[in-house]
């Protein structure tokens, strides 16, 4: 069967319409949803929290614990799939993780996203070069040498950098591990249940929650470098922003690897605004990071290009058998 516009005829069950549809939304189960995935976060993020200027953080928990925290979306998401039976049945298909069909789009969706974010952060960085927000030293890559113990020779550094951007695409495979812990909550769970809203109220509620799940360490600094709320107004952009991508590829799918893939890429990528820079540059991160403003204005192009396409209309029918046409 071809791809069906997103519409809500009346259910065939007591719960859902489709395998992978609810009737309502579940609002408890949201909330628990919401609490859990919230609350924990808060709680691996704590011994951050908790240290001071006498006694800070060790460094390798200010690298482990944000790894830790992306794994509470796929607690939360065992508590209301499990305990609260939301959905009743077939949660495998509820959360886009079985059965790959059509195969062959969703391995191709995949393909593409090992490469895709990698695209747009450089696009990104175009954007903020253009406006002059940040200005790339592509001769001596001073930022990305500040950032080294010992200075390279200049012979090295073209192949250096470019081996570091060619490992993007493989560094999305080795995040897909705490990103498919992520989108297991977010694009799995939290998508499907908030689509009885209507596609864009859950495309863009879904990403403002993942956004404001990343408060306990936006308000550590971290993304921006804004402990504040003018942070966690920027990450709950770049959550909506982001989100409806990542979103629009789980309902153009069905299934939630390619947003996997594309969450890992886009992890492995967003640093690369540092090995392009000027070194000493007060380049404002609001701006030129991927979350921020850059990748609002980037991110945006793309999604009214899919939109006047048609392609936020066009989702699988999970509830049987479909037939790429």
């Amino acid at each position: 069967m071809p791809d069906t516009p997103d519409d809500f005829s009346p259910p065939t069950s007591t719960q859902t319409e489709r395998g992978d549809r609810l009737r309502k939304v579940p609002w408890a189960a949201l909330v628990t949803f919401v609490a859990v995935s919230f609350g924990l976060a808060w709680l691996v993020s704590m011994p951050l929290w908790l240290a001071s200027d006498e006694s800070p953080a060790p460094a390798l928990l200010n690298r482990i614990l944000p790894v830790v925290m992306m794994f509470t979306p796929l607690i939360a998401t065992a508590v209301v799939v499990f305990i609260m039976k939301v959905p009743r049945g077939e949660w495998a298909r509820f959360l886009g993780l079985w059965p790959l069909r059509p195969a062959k789009r969703v391995v191709w969706f995949a393909v593409i996203m090992t490469v895709a974010p990698l695209v747009l952060v450089f696009a990104c960085i175009a954007i903020s070069a253009l406006f002059g927000w940040i200005h790339l030293d592509l001769v001596n890559f001073s930022g990305f040498q500040e950032t080294l113990d010992a200075p390279l020779e200049p012979s090295m550094l073209w192949p250096v950098v470019l081996i570091q951007v060619a490992l993007v695409p493989l560094a999305s495979i080795f995040n897909a591990l705490p990103a498919f812990a992520e989108e297991a909550g977010w694009r799995g769970w939290l998508l499907p249940a908030l689509r009885p809203l209507g596609t864009w109220p859950a495309l863009l509620l879904s990403g403002a929650i993942w956004g404001l799940w990343h408060t306990p360490i936006v308000l550590l600094g971290q993304n921006f470098d804004e402990p504040n709320i003018w942070g966690v107004l920027l990450m709950t952009g770049g959550g909506m922003a982001w989100g409806v991508l990542f979103g629009w590829l789980r309902l153009r799918t069905g299934s939630i690897w390619p947003a996997v893939i594309g969450h890992g890429s886009l992890n492995a990528s967003g640093g690369l605004i540092f090995l392009l820079g000027t070194a000493g540059d007060p380049a404002e991160l609001a701006l030129v990071n991927p979350l921020g403003v850059s990748g609002w204005i980037v991110i945006g192009i793309v999604v009214i290009v899919l939109a006047l396409t048609g392609q936020f209309k066009r989702q699988p029918q999970l509830g049987r058998p479909t037939v790429e046409q």
